[in-house]
């Protein structure tokens, strides 16, 4: 008898003779990027500094893409949305104590947004580490503990043979549900040694899969075929399983009114008739998921968005399909089943009855119709403009990534994002400067596709240098900037709690000079003029700059009362 765990990788002719003969001049950086290659990728992102100079150096002797960002934390951002685009880990090579550091906010929202991200910092040469000689230029006194508590798992390399297991153990973990960023580490002197190792060659790093257990899968189907007003909240997840197909089948099947989070959005279609959209942020939605009898949560853990910050409290039995062990009923007591969305669905779809119910569409209908009722009463005609226009201008199959601005907060629910894995936003940790480099990011991904990014004039002042890099790779990203003079969201939650804002209000350049000035082409828009500007733009091969100088407002929030 045969067993899994007896099958061993056997290498081919040429790949036998390429370890035998290696090549001269090889380091320990050339093992990095032999493994990245023979794992399968295809491009890395990242910045050169003094300690990683091994791998940078063996960059040039390999068939690997490299696309260098001007801050780290920006190309992070980009390995996110790569990762998010193409379900692929994607390498960020960093250098050490600054560099790396620069990149944690990135990292901490591709662990919220479960995005597949393998980071690779260089270290202080071995003789320093442990208590050996101090004071070498970007010391940290334990640098893996400034990652161990945002990434998914930390892998550290002392020595040269231990560059392609660690390197191959870590991107498991990144593309084991759930996806999520990781961290490696070398020193510099590991990365610098010339080797006689072998050409790595043959690298087995298939993912694990998370099933779900059966008997939970079996009770889950049971409540939900006798369920008499089921619904369905759709997160993150799905998309990120792939599985907006299945959760499809399987609402139709239920005859089951489906709700995605901000994260989930395009899981499910906007205009079907059991789609409530995504007015999480609205008293009649909470309201309608609070009344289900039995509530299915697939990708999700509920948290202070999801529940309309924690206002939302289920009356009913809550069943959770959850990959991240952490956030499985983390929240709300439920029948949780820790697995992957995709696994999940199609064990439910195996064994779930069918239900009629002539009145689901129409009750969908009347919440959706309460919610327009709501929104339509505050004078917020410009918002509800803008964000036509762009949806309007935007091709249906491109991607688009929204940074932490009132248009993007708008966009979480209100936008139809027409499709699975095509509208990213920073709502996972919530940091500024998201929406342009990771634009560059899904653009390197696919350049046959035209990217947006939409940020706001404070959030584009974190991310202004990539401006370079879009420039100098070409990429086909179009950057609307909402300029409102400050941090706009800010300045509403300090007057509406302070009755006046500090520290909200911003100096800022001339943006359409200042994109000229890289190379980049910029023009100046208006409400009225917007989408075809926009269109025009996004239909221009290379990057843009589209300004829009517009103060805009929120709606009013429902979750109060």
């Amino acid at each position: 008898m045969t067993h899994d765990h007896d099958l061993v990788l056997r290498p081919t002719a040429a790949q036998t003779q390429a370890a035998l003969d290696p090549p001269a001049g090889r380091n320990g950086g050339d093992l990095v990027v032999e493994t990245l290659t023979g794992l399968g990728a295809t491009t890395v992102f990242g910045l050169p500094g003094q300690h990683a100079l091994g791998m940078f150096d063996a960059l040039s002797r390999s068939s690997l893409r490299y696309v260098g960002l001007r801050v780290e934390n920006n190309a992070g951002f980009a390995a996110d949305a790569y990762g998010r685009i193409t379900g692929e880990a994607a390498p960020l090579l960093l250098s050490t104590g600054p560099g790396a550091l620069t990149s944690l906010a990135a990292l901490q929202e591709a662990a919220a947004a479960s995005a597949p991200v393998l980071a690779i910092s260089s270290q202080i040469p071995t003789a320093g580490l442990g208590g050996g000689r101090h004071g070498y230029l970007h010391e940290l006194p334990d640098q893996q503990a400034s990652f161990r508590g945002i990434v998914k798992s930390v892998h550290t390399v002392r020595t040269q043979s231990q560059i392609p297991s660690a390197i191959a153990a870590a991107w498991k973990s990144a593309l084991t549900a759930p996806h999520g960023p990781v961290w490696v580490e070398i020193p510099q002197d590991v990365l610098l040694a010339g080797t006689d190792l072998p050409v790595v060659t043959a690298v087995d790093a298939t993912p694990e899969d998370l099933a779900p257990r059966p008997e939970l899968t079996a009770v889950a189907a049971d409540l939900l075929s006798k369920a008499a007003r089921p619904a369905i909240i759709a997160g993150g997840g799905v998309v990120r399983a792939d599985a907006a197909g299945k959760l499809l089948q399987l609402a139709e099947r239920l005859q089951a009114p489906v709700v995605t989070t901000f994260g989930g959005k395009g899981a499910f279609p906007w205009e079907h008739p059991l789609s409530l959209q995504s007015w999480l942020e609205d008293r009649h939605t909470t309201d309608f998921l609070e009344d289900a009898d039995v509530l299915l949560v697939v990708g999700s853990g509920l948290g202070e968005l999801s529940s309309n910050y924690h206002t939302f409290k289920p009356r009913g039995r809550v069943i959770q399909i959850e990959a991240d062990l952490g956030k499985l009923e983390s929240n709300h007591p439920a029948l949780g089943v820790h697995a992957d969305a995709r696994l999940a669905l199609q064990a439910l779809l195996e064994t779930v009855g069918e239900r009629t119910d002539p009145t689901a569409a129409e009750r969908v209908r009347a919440v959706l119709d309460k919610v327009a009722e709501r929104i339509g009463s505050q004078e917020l005609a410009l918002e509800q403009q803008v964000l036509a226009s762009v949806r309007r201008a935007l091709p249906d199959d491109s991607p688009s990534f929204w940074d932490m601005t009132i248009l993007a907060y708008w966009a979480w629910s209100a936008f139809d994002a027409r499709g699975a894995n095509t509208m990213h936003s920073a709502q996972g940790a919530g940091g500024l400067g998201y929406g342009f480099p990771a634009a560059l990011g899904a653009a390197v991904a696919d350049p046959t596709r035209p990217v947006l990014a939409v940020s706001g004039d404070g959030g584009a002042l974190y991310s202004i240098a990539e401006l370079a890099a879009a420039r100098q790779h070409d990429l086909n990203v179009t950057w609307l900037i909402v300029d409102d003079g400050g941090y706009g969201i800010l300045r509403e939650y300090m007057t509406d709690a302070f009755g006046r804002p500090t520290a909200t209000e911003l100096s800022r350049p001339d943006y359409v000079a200042l994109a000229e000035s890289f190379g980049v082409p910029g023009v100046r828009t208006s409400p009225e003029t917007l989408e075809e500007d926009l269109a025009k733009a996004l239909a221009t091969p290379g990057p843009s700059v589209v300004l829009l100088p517009a103060v805009l407002r929120m709606f009013a929030p429902t979750h109060l009362g």
